[in-house]
């Protein structure tokens, strides 16, 4: 069971590396990309513990309703909001990410055109 719930975080953590700046994806976006549509408070595990590396972008990753991590992760709220606006994405409000705006797709240049043909799906 262990070696599997590594080879999940690996999965993750892969996938989120490759949130480019500007964009937020969601843990039940990532949990589907992974392979795990069901897990997304897994996923949300995941990226929190303190086993994963320094080089994923954790702070790119926000729940379903662009809402931020209240707790401790980045130094609480307002700075993964802050940590999020120095990368370009934009807030409504109430202080919730633009998910329309922001939004991560896979296979979508920055402008919203399909380059999914550069993407064979396997």
């Amino acid at each position: 069971m262990e070696e599997k719930t590594e080879g999940l975080f690996t999965k993750v953590y892969n996938i989120v590396k490759d949130i480019p700046k500007g964009k937020v994806a969601t843990y039940g976006q990532l949990a589907q990309m992974a392979g795990a549509p069901k897990m997304a408070q897994f996923i949300s595990y995941a990226l929190h513990s303190k086993k994963r590396p320094e080089d994923v972008p954790c702070h790119r990753v926000v729940n379903r309703l662009g809402d931020l991590s209240c707790g401790e992760a980045f130094g609480g709220w307002q700075q993964h909001m802050q940590l999020l606006e120095s990368e370009g994405v934009s807030f409504l409000p109430d202080g919730r990410v633009d998910m329309k705006k922001c939004q991560w797709q896979p296979g979508l240049d920055s402008t919203g055109e399909d380059l999914s043909f550069f993407f064979p799906q396997e």
